[in-house]
């Protein structure tokens, strides 16, 4: 959660003064966290510390406790080791050295640690470019007083008559910083590729001992193995010679590369929403040796409204700690990642000795929700580089009910196009799932046994006939006809399926539902040199209705023989020399020309450019920014990759994507904007080419505001491109000019209301379970064209497409200019009531009419188990759009305003 605006609110007003970049809070059962914030004044930079609650929202809840002026004694040293590592994102410690003391700051794994460990770096080499203009800081005087810290500021502020306490008193309390963050770079020089870099010593004899000369990079460490030097050449600051040799050394990492085999357990467990009342060692120590790593994924680890709206829940760390005792006793292990959504968590536990070698680690969530923002089901994931090798692994909880395996396969496509992860070089294009060696994907599929009644299911249960059992499972089927997981491996089961159990029993669903037992929770992998051990459910626990579930798999890992390696290093730094002296760059393009026919609303189309080097060396290309543009193309266009390397000889495939949603899709609509761009491929030492892509864009009343909607009687793609631009222009004199009397609420929101009125008053999980995206493209084609006259699809997905078509609006239901009047008012009702009667007269007549609508709504709440915090919830976000980012006390405030509206009538 972004906690900048509770720092920015208790830092005195000040307009010069912003919060350059802030370090968020992290939490563990052992330290206690801070927030660190870099702050930015004409030029001169402090590091501020805070204290704070779990749960930051305002000022009230984060408190000033130390300043740390960045001057020109500013240093940092990296003092932590492999056998240090034991709790979540613990995998390096920094000492941040000032003029006369220290500060230890305990930074996880993740790109956001890396992200501020930069800033701060820039921040103390500018300091260091102008050595005899020594930063003054006077500008922190005022600060001084908000400061609980004996005197607030450090020595380095002596001079100006200011007390100081202990810099190193977190270090003797046992507190330290913690970051959501990205890892340290690694490596001190590329060996034999001309570039120098500069080192941070380690270790008691060299504390301080810093090399500042050039320095680009905040944190080193003292030595590298071969195995990292790869990641190292794809570090940004090296030029395109050392990328170029990256791409020869990944190309023949064959030749220097051996595998060894490493074990890795992999566990998931649906917790129903409980606490641990039982040991997990009958399930995480049933190996009859230690794993090497532990992959352990949870969900529904909280079932609570708190957990579901807010993700916060005391339970993350109960069952955190349940799962440290329960590891082989065999082995000391180190958490390096707990990365967790809503009730969908995973844990990533390594033995202490194979820390050292895992690097790159990132970690995604995505939510496939309702509109894809809830929580509730999705997936939660992380990626690693562990020696040589790349691994993924994904913890995902799909869509529930024996009928709904599309919905299933859905989510698991959703999953696998938005989880991408960032690199670290952040021009470089994010990284999907099936991007890496070897993927783990574990978790609750909920994939259920079809055709087959629970009588008859029990029936083959009991005669242990498995393998008939498992031509039924819905899972199995989808892999067979390629509709989802392909290319993944499941090991064979033979053990009792996972779903249902009466809690705290072996006995099945005795409920009024009594479910059909099933595989619910399954364990699958994907990749070379994978061989499964063991695949097993653990009966002994029964905290739950599920059974967890483990799989222990042996995967080989490529190992780096550094002999080889330096020899392969050394071959290719001389062909380059060579080469780059006889010949230059070279591109074939397929084609230059793109066209996308008839774009829609939230509808990807495609192309693809094949670039072919038909040059003599590899070339590194990439797609630049014109001249006074701010980024290589228009928003509603995509090029994947954006850049990139070939290798002499070598093919590239660039998908170029358009896809228009809510930000784009009000100036097409408008005729405002074009689908018309230019794209420049830069090839690097070579020459330039120049695409032209275009296509003709089908307006949508997705993305077009409620007052032009109400002009237009006849579907919006049958009305002329210069009426629509008309009815769109900033002049209201132009407005009411296509009709006589203009309609009191859009259509196209009457339809979509009447058929949920008419078909869903007691549809189960309205407006929380997704539709399909099939079905939003037919209710988007016809509102937009007028055929059929009935909305085709099921009830969620008509519902899905009315929260789409609100979250599409340019100026929401509330305009933004009466948002802040809104937050004001939320807590009196009268008040709320005078706010409304302020809109204009269209957006009133949707806001009662949608606020009437879910009234009804909610007199079937014992069929639809709707109530008003959840409805307030979803349409608050939606109605009362904040012109800004919201924080989460205006998010409060919006549903308290949304809630009068819902509880009684106002209209």
């Amino acid at each position: 959660m972004d906690q900048s605006f509770a720092i920015q609110e208790i830092l005195p007003q000040d307009e010069n003064c912003v919060i350059a970049v802030q370090c968020l809070v992290f939490v563990d059962n052992v330290t206690e966290s801070r927030l660190l914030g870099l702050v930015e004044r004409t030029k001169e930079h402090a590091l501020f510390v805070f204290t704070h609650r779990r749960m930051a929202i305002t000022g009230e809840d984060v408190t000033l406790e130390d300043i740390f002026p960045i001057s020109n004694d500013f240093a940092v040293v990296e003092v932590s080791s492999a056998d240090e590592l034991s709790f979540v994102g613990a995998d390096t410690r920094v000492r941040l050295n000032f003029q006369d003391g220290e500060l230890e700051v305990r930074l996880p794994f993740g790109s956001h640690s890396r992200l501020f460990l930069s800033e701060v770096n820039r921040a103390w080499s500018d300091v260091c470019k102008s050595p005899k203009e020594a930063p003054k800081f006077e500008w922190l005087h005022k600060y001084c007083k908000a400061s609980k810290g004996q005197g607030g500021i450090k020595q380095t502020l002596a001079p100006l008559g200011m007390a100081h306490s202990k810099i190193s008193q977190h270090k003797k309390t046992g507190n330290s910083l913690n970051a959501v963050s990205r890892s340290p770079v690694e490596g001190n020089k590329s060996v034999n590729s001309g570039v120098e870099h500069p080192r941070v010593e380690s270790g008691p004899e060299s504390q301080g001992k810093v090399k500042r000369e050039g320095r680009d990079d905040l944190v080193r460490q003292s030595s590298h193995t071969a195995s990292n030097k790869a990641t190292m050449l794809a570090m940004p600051q090296f030029g395109l010679r050392d990328n170029l040799i990256r791409c020869e050394l990944l190309k023949n990492e064959d030749i220097y590369t051996y595998l060894e085999n490493f074990s890795f357990f992999l566990g998931t467990y649906n917790v129903n929403g409980q606490t641990p009342k039982e040991g997990l060692r009958a399930w995480l120590g049933s190996t009859s040796t230690p794993p090497d790593m532990y992959c352990v994924g949870f969900q529904e680890l909280d079932l609570s409204k708190e957990a579901f709206f807010f993700n916060d829940t005391p339970k993350e760390t109960e069952w955190m700690k349940a799962v440290s005792e329960g590891l082989h006793p065999g082995a000391k292990y180190a958490l390096v990642k707990l990365v967790r959504l809503v009730g969908i968590m995973l844990l990533f536990y390594v033995r202490n000795e194979h820390a050292k070698h895992i690097s790159e680690m990132e970690a995604e969530t995505v939510g496939t929700g309702i509109m894809g923002r809830m929580g509730n089901k999705g997936a939660v994931a992380i990626r690693f580089r562990f020696h040589n090798s790349d691994i993924c692994v994904v913890n995902s909880h799909l869509a529930a009910h024996i009928e709904e395996y599309e919905r299933r396969n859905q989510d698991y496509k959703d999953i696998c196009s938005r989880l991408l992860f960032r690199q670290h070089d952040p021009a470089l294009a994010p990284l999907a799932i099936m991007k890496h060696d070897v993927v783990l994907w574990l978790g609750d599929l909920n994939y259920r046994l079809s055709d087959l009644d629970v009588d008859n299911v029990k029936d083959l249960i009991a005669k242990k006939d498995f393998e008939t059992l498992h031509s039924y499972d819905q899972l199995k089927r989808q892999i067979d006809e390629k509709a989802v997981f392909v290319g993944f491996m499941e090991g064979d089961i033979s053990f009792l399926p996972t779903y249902k159990y009466d809690t705290g029993s072996d006995q099945w669903d005795t409920s009024e539902k009594c479910r059909v037992p099933a595989w619910c929770d399954r364990i699958l992998w994907r990749g070379k040199n994978v061989r499964q051990l063991h695949y097993q459910s653990h009966m002994a626990l029964k905290t739950s209705d599920h059974k967890p579930v483990s799989s222990l798999l042996e995967i080989g890992i490529k190992l780096v023989n550094e002999e080889s390696y330096k020899k392969t290093f050394e071959e290719i730094v001389r062909s380059l020399d060579k080469m780059e002296n006889e010949c230059i760059p070279s591109l074939t393009l397929s084609m230059r020309e793109f066209h996308f026919k008839d774009v829609k609303f939230m509808q990807h189309q495609a192309e693809t450019l094949t670039l072919h080097n038909d040059g003599q060396v590899p070339c590194q290309f990439e797609f630049i920014q014109k001249l006074d543009e701010p980024t290589y193309c228009k928003p509603w266009l995509t090029a994947n990759p954006a850049k990139g390397f070939i290798a002499q000889g070598g093919n590239m495939d660039i998908d170029l994507e358009v896809f228009v949603n809510r930000s784009t899709a009000t100036e097409l609509n408008a005729g405002r904007q074009q689908i018309e761009d230019i794209l420049v491929l830069h090839l690097e030492r070579g020459k330039d080419y120049f695409l032209s892509v275009s296509g003709n864009y089908l307006p949508s009343c997705f993305g077009s505001s409620i007052q032009t909607l109400c002009q237009l009687r006849d579907p919006i793609q049958e009305m002329p491109l210069e009426t629509l631009r008309e009815l769109t222009s900033s002049g209201d004199e132009t407005r009411n000019v296509i009709i006589d009397k203009p309609l009191d609420i859009p259509k196209e929101i009457w339809q979509m209301v009447d058929h949920l009125y008419r078909n869903a008053p007691k549809q189960g999980e309205l407006f929380q379970q997704p539709g399909l995206h099939s079905e939003f493209v037919e209710i988007r084609d016809c509102l937009d064209t007028g055929m059929p006259d009935s909305l085709p699809g099921s009830n969620h997905s008509v519902a899905e497409a009315l929260l789409l078509f609100l979250d599409a609006l340019p100026e929401p239901v509330v305009p933004f200019s009466l948002y802040q009047q809104c937050l004001e008012c939320c807590s009196n009702t009268s008040q709320c009531k005078n706010v409304v009667s302020l809109l204009p007269q269209c957006h009133k007549n949707v806001f009662n009419y949608i606020a009437a609508f879910l009234r009804e709504l909610l007199k079937h709440s014992t069929h639809n188990s709707l109530d008003v915090n959840i409805l307030a919830t979803i349409f608050a976000a939606l109605l009362l759009r904040s012109p800004t980012k919201q924080d989460l006390a205006e998010k409060r405030k919006t549903q308290e305003f949304f809630q009068h509206f819902l509880v009684q009538d106002l209209s």
